[in-house]
């Protein structure tokens, strides 16, 4: 039996248990406090939302390495108007400097009903902003906020929903649900 862990990884802490620049403040070791279990896959530290912990090395493989092209799903708040021309060049794959992204699923939503976020996202009353969702199957560096960047939308706050089958539902920033699979 594998364990694992669904957490939803707060804005500011890092993806790993140790060598954050203000002691375990800023990394999953305040957070999570089970011995034997890893991060599956990478959350940078300005995103938010699911990440995957296990003890079993085969599904922390499965989860993050992208040839298996587990799917990622992200909510996305942009800085600009998502029109239809830009959403469809996301789905058509974009051209970043380490190569061509797949196509990636993405659509324009309404607002999210999200917690807030500490510190809050940048207001400008002249400069409008909308949310989109995107799923991927790779996993590059930073990649939604390439991709987004580089169709005129800076991200403004990205959010990760859903790895694979597991989704966000019902966890707070902080919060983590125990699983055995």
């Amino acid at each position: 039996m594998a364990r694992l862990i669904l957490l939803n990884k707060p804005f500011g802490v890092l993806s790993q248990f140790t060598g954050g620049k203000e002691g375990a403040a800023d990394t999953l070791a305040h957070l999570v406090d089970v011995p034997g279990v890893y991060p599956a896959g990478r959350l940078d530290k300005d995103s938010e939302g699911l990440l995957l912990l296990t003890d079993d090395g085969r599904l922390q493989a499965r989860i993050a390495e992208p040839k298996h092209k587990m799917t990622k799903t992200y909510l996305a708040q942009v800085e600009g108007e998502a029109d239809e021309e830009r959403i469809a060049r996301l789905r058509g794959g974009i051209d970043l400097k380490d190569g061509r992204t797949s196509p990636a699923e993405a659509r324009r939503i309404d607002p999210p009903s999200l917690w807030s976020r500490d510190p809050p996202v940048r207001y400008r009353k002249n400069v409008p902003d909308s949310w989109i969702e995107l799923t991927i199957t790779e996993g590059r560096n930073r990649q939604v906020r390439r991709m987004t960047a580089a169709v005129g939308l800076p991200t403004l706050r990205l959010v990760r929903w859903q790895v694979g089958e597991w989704r966000l539902d019902g966890l707070a920033p902080g919060e983590w649900r125990d699983m055995t699979i």
